[in-house]
């Protein structure tokens, strides 16, 4: 299967090595990925905070770069921007009269998948230690984030494919369901709000006694990475893509700076 990597903005300028760590997953199970050039932002915080008429021209910019290549589908680490491609980018192209290319932006949605709906429901993995080689000999929480949970309807997936990976100590946080408090520029227009959110998070990560806080969006894991750096907690958090890129032969180290040993990824 030929298959386009959407690496979204944040992902593409901060965490690199999630994108990455997605493609090695996929290349793992001998298919071919693509990088679809010009592709920016998903138009997301645009629209979340009323910039609709920007937001219309980087649409445009997401479905033309998608278009412009050949692929069975799309792939995104992150359930926030791959909701946003269905929820939010055909009612912007229809705000500007676009018909053509809200439809566009929807044949385009219904082919790209968040990481683990493409894994379990495309491409048939439910044993991450069988299926992928997946390693990962730590005590692990996870964090289940809005938008996949509650747009995307992602359920369980992430979390099912982590407690088959090799090795790792599954524990559940209290508060699953509980916000980071980050919500993009929410956290920016009610800080004080957010704060709350995330100390409580937090809170509920240290409970559990993991050593590593994972979940599928880099956003929130970034929110609840500083919250916890300035408690000096030890705990480190990564994206799930990179639990299920970690093997025996190419573990992901957690100790110091993230990496893979072998890849040179930071």
């Amino acid at each position: 299967m030929r298959i386009a990597l959407f690496s979204t903005c944040i992902v593409d300028a901060m965490y690199p090595r999630v994108a990455k760590a997605t493609v090695d997953i996929l290349e793992r199970l001998g298919h071919e990925v693509v990088y679809p050039q010009g592709q920016t932002c998903c138009s997301q915080m645009h629209v979340n905070s009323g910039y609709f008429d920007d937001a219309y021209t980087i649409v445009k910019n997401h479905v033309n770069s998608f278009d412009a290549w050949d692929f069975d589908v799309a792939v995104a680490p992150s359930g926030s921007c791959v909701a946003s491609l269905g929820h939010q980018q055909p009612m912007i192209a229809r705000r500007k009269g676009d018909e053509k290319l809200a439809v566009r932006a929807e044949t385009l949605a219904a082919r790209t998948f968040e990481l683990s709906q493409l894994l379990i429901d495309v491409l048939g993995i439910t044993n991450a230690a069988e299926q992928l080689g997946s390693y990962f000999p730590e005590h692990v929480t996870y964090h289940n984030s809005c938008h996949g949970m509650r747009l995307l309807h992602l359920g369980t997936r992430q979390a099912d494919l982590l407690k088959t990976v090799g090795g790792i100590d599954y524990t559940e946080i209290e508060g699953l369901d509980q916000c980071c408090g980050f919500g993009g520029t929410f956290s920016f227009k009610n800080a004080d709000t957010s704060g709350a959110m995330v100390a409580d998070k937090v809170a509920n990560i240290e409970k559990t006694g993991a050593s590593v806080c994972t979940g599928g969006d880099v956003s929130c894991l970034m929110n609840i990475d500083g919250a916890l750096s300035r408690k000096d907690s030890p705990v480190a958090t990564v994206h799930f893509a990179e639990i299920l890129a970690s093997t025996k032969e190419n573990p992901l180290n957690v100790d110091g700076p993230v990496t893979l040993a072998t890849s040179g990824a930071k």
